[in-house]
């Protein structure tokens, strides 16, 4: 492959994983309008679970068929149990900061407002339906894994193997775009930055899929402690001093584990931007 074309397909790879999304969803659509004899606006919360988790499946499939995300047992058989360790404690330290970033942007003018509600508003019927973890928490942190590491980062860093923080930034950037939500763009940037790097330390999806597994679940469990869109880290903590007193010692949980990943991570043998899954 002529390497320029490397940065295009980094970008086909996401345009695939949304149109996959898109034509399932549509799909979905079609088949409840038709048992329900009307035109219907939006997905019922049946509809939603199935599409979420046929969009996952294809999406994990068709990536690991045609090795878009090649897969591999090579990291996992070298027992980084530490990595994952430390993958998972830096997702706990970077819950209450994310959040706390989150919260401090500025409002949005009324029509995107409008589209921040509609999203959270499938977010919540998604956490809230009946095996809504299984997307959430166990097949989305696979697949997603897949098309932005595994795939697109892939990608980019055989375009710029020079340059690998500037492509792990543009992988993030396509992250926090794909979410489709102006509300989080922070959040799955920053998480994107994270993981980006990770998987460049690694050559492996592994880390970040126990990283964004950990995230997810943690959301997943909030939700149904609090379940309401409008919740923030003053609901939880009862004052704003309490909060910054939490994101104060979240930052002593996520900064050793980052020393720790910076530690125990390896670049693979060969050619650094070698992918596997396991």
């Amino acid at each position: 492959m002529k390497k320029n074309l490397y940065a295009f397909w980094a970008v086909a790879y996401v345009l695939i994983f949304l149109a996959i999304q898109l034509i399932v969803q549509t799909m979905v659509m079609v088949i409840q309008t038709i048992k329900e004899g009307g035109l219907v606006e939006q997905l019922s919360a049946v509809g939603n679970i199935i599409t979420m988790v046929t969009f996952s499946l294809i999406t994990i499939i068709l990536f690991t068929l045609l090795k878009w995300a090649p897969v591999s047992r090579h990291y996992l058989m070298s027992r980084p149990w530490v990595v994952l360790f430390w993958s998972f404690v830096a997702s706990m330290g970077a819950i209450i900061p994310s959040m706390w970033l989150q919260e401090m942007m500025p409002e949005w003018p009324e029509a995107v407002q409008q589209y921040i509600d509609q999203a959270e508003a499938m977010a919540t019927q998604l956490m809230s339906t009946t095996g809504g973890y299984a997307v959430v928490g166990l097949l989305a942190p696979v697949a997603e894994e897949l098309v932005f590491r595994g795939a697109a980062l892939r990608s980019l860093l055989l375009w710029k193997p020079e340059r690998p923080w500037l492509m792990i930034f543009f992988s993030a950037v396509l992250f926090a775009l794909a979410h489709f939500n102006p509300a989080q763009l922070l959040h799955p940037l920053l998480i994107g930055l994270l993981l980006g790097w990770m998987y460049y330390r690694t050559g492996s999806i592994l880390p970040g899929i126990i990283y964004h597994w950990a995230n997810n679940t943690v959301a997943y469990l909030l939700f149904h402690a609090y379940p309401s869109n409008d919740i923030k880290l003053a609901d939880i903590f009862s004052s704003q001093t309490h909060v910054l007193l939490a994101v104060f010692f979240s930052l002593f949980i996520l900064l050793p584990a980052i020393f720790q990943l910076n530690y125990w991570m390896k670049r693979p043998d060969g050619d650094a931007q070698s992918p596997s899954m396991g």
